[in-house]
């Protein structure tokens, strides 16, 4: 399952975000925002307001959203 996550340096639900991915045994694509600013153009553009933003194959949330992380899971053992 191919995980990208867009974060900032400074972004609290980023890390909470990371590391909850991390600690399902995820691997995933960091895009940060602070590196690669157009990046943050291309988010708003969709909708996007808040940080983090997970895109998955099938679906894409912002924020922090252990609800989300833990369906991963569950399509992962699918």
């Amino acid at each position: 399952m191919r995980i990208t996550i867009y974060t900032r340096n400074d972004c609290v639900q980023c890390h909470a975000t990371k590391r909850a991915i991390e600690s399902r045994g995820f691997s995933f694509d960091l895009i940060n925002l602070d590196l690669n600013p157009e990046a943050a153009d291309d988010l708003r553009a969709q909708g996007y307001r808040q940080l983090p933003v997970v895109v998955t194959e099938q679906e894409s949330w912002s924020g922090f959203r252990p609800d989300m992380i833990n369906r991963l899971r569950a399509r992962a053992s699918a």
